[in-house]
């Protein structure tokens, strides 16, 4: 796969994942919506760096590291970095059940459109940037 695939392939799944956010909100299962929103720029972070670099992109899943690791993070204003740091979180949460019910009770309907509409501007910050 070369430079051009990987990186459509990345940004590919990231929009899929966003629409998936959107899905799920409406389906009223507000603990996913976090967890597909860490996804959507997990991705968009993947295939930015796989744009810019020759290698694949690293086999993690923190967003600071990854911003840092493609060299966007300097670009990033203090609200963005806020965003990723909010989104940080929500990929570990949903998965454990020692938290999972507390994330649960702090999700609105409210509260998820406002993380999927961060998780969008934020996608398409970073598509821009290539």
């Amino acid at each position: 796969m070369d430079k051009q695939e990987k990186h459509k392939y990345w940004f590919e799944l990231a929009e899929y994942d966003l629409e998936t956010a959107k899905v799920i909100l409406i389906g009223e299962r507000y603990l996913y919506v976090g967890f597909m929103c860490h996804q959507v720029i997990e991705k968009a972070l993947k295939g930015y760096y796989a744009c810019i670099s020759e290698d694949n992109p690293p086999y993690i899943h923190n967003l600071t590291i990854l911003s840092k690791k493609s060299g966007i993070y300097q670009l990033l204003t203090e609200e963005q970095k806020d965003i990723i740091d909010s989104l940080e979180p929500l990929n570990i949460q949903a998965r454990y059940p020692t938290v999972k019910d507390k994330l649960l009770k702090s999700l609105t309907k409210e509260k998820c459109k406002k993380i999927i509409d961060e998780t969008e501007v934020l996608f398409e910050w970073i598509k821009a940037r290539l």
